[in-house]
């Protein structure tokens, strides 16, 4: 068994490529050494800023041997036809086998063809897959970069290693011909030098401050950033998603610690931490006893300076300092104007062009806002209509003008300044969560009045003018929003009616579809989105159509509470009895109303029993619809399983005992009446018919 080293060296791969860059090169060279019956026992690629790797081991020195059969036409063909598949197998007449198959005799040729050396192999697919390559973004360039045909790569082209056990795999693609030589860091070991094998090109790049696994880059990062950050008496505030980009634009990492003028952390930390996180690449540090930012910060250097990075670190302050001087002035300069006098402005703001300005969605969500807090205890209307009517205002500030990741955050630090109660404040800054399924939920009442009226009224509006996500096409994130409405009543326990909210969202629009039969369609894509939020808590998806499928049920808290229910009885010995006799009860209703064209949901005659299990069944239906009934009036469903679950032992007796098609057709149809019965009593609490396994 051999090993493959080959190596694409160009300019600066952007980090946020390089991942998938890994998981793309990986696939495609794989797949085409596989199609050629060149399958490795292991395949690792590596991704730095200048270079894409990957070491393939135990590849075959050749392609195996094979031997095919191949069927051709008739014995008695045309000559023309049978010279024809001559031609194609490379084999004579005499060479050919005749073989009976069916109603007549072919001609079958046993082609054996010996499997090429490997070395000669990889030259045909490599350039392949170099041309294939699924950047995301791609560019052209040098002479050729008019061609249509030429070739597009992230960055220009500099240089290709291929090795195949030492010997270099002769190709070339846009000009660039393969080699053994590769280099280093492009400051501290600059100089070309030659490799052998992929444990050598590991070893020498390391020797030439490159650090091959942006695994292993990263843990550099952290380890030397968290140990700058400790010696400081501080912590370093965690974001693994600037940890991986700045794995992505290093080679040989160097964190360094700077600093900044105490000054700046009267701005918002938020903005802090994004001004340097966006622009400068920056880790923050906090003080561990109080959990406040700090004036320090941690650049990553792409080389070790003489001076151990002093230079660096002076020339970091300084544009940081240009920076934060910015969020500064805007942050200083928004405080001046008050939130409700930026309102004016939302109506040049085309939130969408069917459903109008920003300013008209402000009014919508405000007015739902106030309807919305009657379901929220301990809500204020009052303020839950003025926070909604404010929610929205910083957006036309230059913070979130220059930041758009703080909308409604910057809202909520405005507010707090300019007096408002804390309530608003924090509806502001809470009103777009939870926007994901690891974001946290808004508990407090006036924020969780502001999110669900905001979510409401974006849903209802975007299926009310035809905007509903279509397969993988969600826009307008409305499953996102469809989500956080599940949350917000779930985690507060809220006991909203989805339908009068919906209406109440409805009414507020001026849009000619929005009528009755949206509300349904709505309450069709909260089922599916609970469905999914569910199935992560593990709970199935067919006991939760089972609730909904009843029908009238949009209390997401009741209805999670029977399925929970339901699921608890049919883990029990006597549930799964029961959901059988159910299904074979429904299963003979199904047949013979349909042989006799008739429902059979009349009532029950016990003067038509003739035998002591019916009468035993029927009677205890009664009873148990009348308990069921009173035990779902009061929410105890529970109960109301458990006294279904009663009743197992005289529906398998029943079945056991009786003949549902009895020759009298009057007891005939009353035993089917007594099933439909059962049906019904079962249908109280669940439609167990949609109950899957």
């Amino acid at each position: 068994m051999s090993e493959l080293l080959l190596e694409l060296q160009s300019d600066e791969i952007p980090a946020r490529m390089q991942a998938r860059a890994i998981e793309d090169l990986s696939r495609l060279l794989g797949d085409a050494l596989k199609a050629q019956g060149l399958e490795p026992e292991s395949l690792e690629a590596f991704a730095t800023p200048r270079r894409l790797a990957v070491a393939v081991k135990g590849l075959p020195d050749a392609q195996p041997d094979v031997e095919e059969e191949r069927r051709g036409p008739r014995v008695d063909a045309p000559a023309q036809a049978i010279e024809g598949f001559l031609k194609s197998t490379g084999l004579t007449r005499s060479q050919l086998e005749e073989r009976t198959e069916g109603k007549g005799t072919f001609l079958f040729a046993r082609i054996s063809r010996k499997g090429r050396p490997t070395l000669e192999v990889l030259p045909e697919i490599i350039p392949g897959v170099i041309r294939s390559f699924p950047w995301p973004k791609s560019m052209r360039w040098g002479e050729h970069s008019l061609s249509t045909d030429s070739l597009r790569w992230v960055r220009p082209l500099q240089s290709i290693l291929c090795l195949f056990d030492g010997q270099v795999v002769p190709l070339e693609v846009e000009g660039v011909r393969s080699g053994n030589i590769t280099r280093g860091h492009r400051f501290m070991a600059p100089s070309p030098f030659p490799v052998n094998n992929p444990e050598e090109y590991r070893t020498k790049l390391r020797v030439s401050k490159v650090i091959l696994d942006i695994a292993e880059r990263q843990r550099v990062i952290d380890t030397a950033a968290r140990k700058l950050a400790e010696t400081a008496g501080l912590e370093l505030v965690e974001d693994p998603g600037l940890l991986a980009e700045n794995a992505g634009l290093t080679e040989w990492p160097v964190p360094l610690m700077g600093q900044f003028d105490e000054s700046f952390l009267k701005v918002p930390p938020e903005v802090i931490q994004l001004t340097m996180r966006a622009n400068q690449k920056y880790f923050a540090l906090r003080d561990p006893q109080t959990g406040k930012l700090a004036n320090r910060f941690i650049c990553v250097a792409n080389v070790e300076a003489s001076d151990g990075g002093k230079a660096i670190v002076a020339g970091n302050e300084r544009v940081l300092v240009a920076r934060l001087s910015d969020a500064k002035f805007f942050y200083e300069t928004d405080l001046k104007t008050r939130l409700e006098d930026r309102l004016p402005k939302l109506a040049d703001i085309v939130f969408h062009e069917k459903l109008g300005t920003l300013a008209a969605k402000v009014e919508r969500v405000a007015g739902l806002a106030r309807t919305l807090a009657a379901y929220v205890p301990n809500c204020d209307a009052d303020l839950a209509e003025r926070a909604a009517r404010l929610a929205k205002a910083d957006l036309v500030s230059g913070m979130v003008g220059e930041f758009p990741e703080l909308q409604g955050v910057m809202g909520g630090y405005y507010a707090e300044a300019q007096g408002e109660p804390l309530q608003i404040a924090q509806a502001i800054r809470e009103h777009y969560s939870p926007l994901g399924p690891n974001d946290a939920c808004p508990t407090a009442p006036v924020s969780v009045a502001v999110a669900l009226a905001d979510k409401l009224d974006t849903l209802v509006g975007f299926f009310a003018v035809g905007e509903k996500p279509t397969g993988s096409k969600d826009p307008y994130a409305l499953r996102r929003a469809a989500l956080g409405v599940i949350r917000l009543i779930l985690e507060n326990n809220l006991r909203l009616p989805l339908l009068a909210a919906l209406k109440a969202a409805r009414a507020a629009l001026n849009v000619a579809d929005a009528t009755d039969a949206l509300d349904q369609v709505l309450l069709d894509f909260f089922a599916d989105r609970l469905k999914v939020q569910q199935r992560e808590a593990g709970v199935r998806h067919d006991l939760i159509d089972a609730v909904f499928s009843l029908g009238g049920e949009d209390d997401l808290v009741r209805l999670l509470a029977r399925v929970s229910a339901l699921s608890a009885l049919l883990a029990s010995e006597d549930g799964a009895n029961l959901l059988a006799g159910y299904r074979r009860a429904a299963n003979i209703l199904r047949i013979e109303e349909k042989k006799d064209g008739c429902r059979y949901d009349g009532a029950v005659d016990s003067a038509l029993f003739t035998q002591d299990e019916e009468r035993a069944l029927s009677e205890a239906l009664v009873g148990a619809r009348a308990e069921v009934d009173s035990l779902l009036r009061v929410e105890d469903f529970g109960s109301a399983m458990s006294v279904l679950a009663r009743l197992r032992p005289l529906v398998d007796a029943f079945f056991d005992n009786v003949t549902v098609n009895a020759e009298e057709a009057a007891v005939r149809a009353n035993r089917l009446n007594l099933l439909n019965a059962l049906r019904a009593a079962v249908h109280t609490v669940a439609d167990f018919a949609r109950i899957e396994g």
